[in-house]
C-alpha cells in the first residue's frame, strides 16, 4: 500500500524548519533507490506529492523536499517569484539546502543509500542540477522544463563545483520554452559537455515552459500544459531510471565477480609456494 507522509525537518544548523513529504510502498520490504523530488518555484506542493506518489508506484521512494522552509510557499507569481529569486541570487544557500535534503533523504531506512536521484519541475529542475554540479554522489538528476544558468562561481566562491559530472542527466526540455530558450539549453549542453557528463536531452517542440502541470494554461506567456509531453517525458524519465539503477547493479555484480576472482587466484599462488627447508 502507498502511503504519503508529513516530514518537519531541520536544517544542518538548526536554525531553519522545513516541512516536506515522504511518500512509499509498505508492502515492500527490501531497500528502494530513493529520489529526491525538486519542487517549482512556488514551494513543496500536492504537485511535488502527486509525482512523488507516481514515483512509489514504480517502485522508489520518494522524498519530496521544502527548499524554502515551512510555511513559506508562493500563493502567486509573484509571490513566488520573490521565494525564488533569495536562491537565484544565493546559489551558496541553494547548493547548501540542496545536499542537506540529499543527505536526509540518503538517512531513510527504507533507501538504499547507493541508488538515488533527483528530478526537478521549473525551478527544481535547477536545483537538482546544482546537486550534480557540486559533485554529489549521486547517479542520476532529471530536469522537466528547468532552468539552465550555472552558478557564478566568481561571485560564489564557497560553492563546491567539480570539474567532472559523475551522475548522469535527462533534460526533458520543451522548445518554445520562454524561460528556457534554445540557447540556454545549447549552453547547458556545453557545460555538461565540458564536464565529461553522461547527458542527453529531450526537446519536445511547440511546446513551452510547464508542460506536466495540468493546471498551466496561459499560452500567451509560453506556460502551457502539453499531455503528449507530460506522458512522454514520465516515460523517458522511468527508462532512464531504470537503466542507471540496473547498469549500477551490473558494475557491482563485475566487481563481486571480479574480487573473487582476485583472491582466488591470489590463494592459488599461495598454495604454490613451496615450504622452507633448513637444507641448502
Amino acid at each position: 500500500m502507498i502511503k504519503t507522509e508529513k516530514l518537519v525537518y531541520n536544517s544542518a544548523n538548526g536554525d531553519v524548519q522545513f516541512e516536506g513529504t515522504i511518500s512509499y510502498d509498505d508492502s515492500i520490504e527490501s531497500l528502494r533507490p530513493g529520489i529526491l523530488v525538486c519542487h517549482a518555484y512556488g514551494g513543496h506542493s500536492e504537485f511535488d506529492i502527486k509525482k512523488s506518489e507516481q514515483l512509489t508506484e514504480l517502485g522508489y521512494f520518494a522524498f519530496a523536499m521544502d527548499l524554502y522552509g515551512q510555511g513559506r510557499r508562493g500563493s502567486n507569481p509573484q509571490e513566488s517569484m520573490a521565494l525564488m529569486n533569495e536562491f537565484n541570487s544565493n546559489r551558496t544557500l541553494l547548493q547548501d539546502r540542496m545536499i542537506h535534503a540529499f543527505e536526509t533523504l540518503k538517512k531513510f531506512d527504507k533507501v538504499d543509500e547507493s541508488k538515488t536521484a533527483a528530478i526537478g519541475f521549473c525551478f527544481g529542475g535547477k536545483c537538482a542540477l546544482d546537486l550534480a554540479r557540486a559533485g554529489e554522489d549521486i547517479q542520476g538528476v532529471i530536469s522537466f522544463h528547468g532552468l539552465y544558468d550555472a552558478p557564478n562561481t566568481s561571485i560564489e566562491t564557497n560553492l563546491n563545483q567539480t570539474k567532472k559530472i559523475d551522475s548522469s542527466i535527462l533534460i526533458l526540455h520543451g522548445y518554445d520554452d520562454p524561460m528556457a530558450t534554445p540557447q540556454n539549453m545549447i549552453d547547458l549542453a556545453d557545460e555538461l559537455n565540458f564536464k565529461k557528463a553522461n547527458w542527453q536531452i529531450h526537446a519536445y517542440g511547440n511546446v513551452g515552459h510547464a508542460f506536466t502541470n495540468p493546471q498551466a494554461d496561459d499560452k500567451s506567456s509560453g506556460l502551457f500544459y502539453d499531455a503528449y509531453a507530460d506522458q512522454h517525458s514520465w516515460q523517458e524519465m522511468s527508462n532512464f531510471l531504470k537503466k542507471i539503477f540496473t547498469f549500477f547493479d551490473f558494475l557491482n555484480l563485475k566487481f563481486i565477480f571480479g574480487l573473487k576472482y582476485f583472491l582466488t587466484k591470489k590463494y592459488r599462488k599461495v598454495s604454490w609456494i613451496k615450504p622452507a627447508t633448513d637444507t641448502p
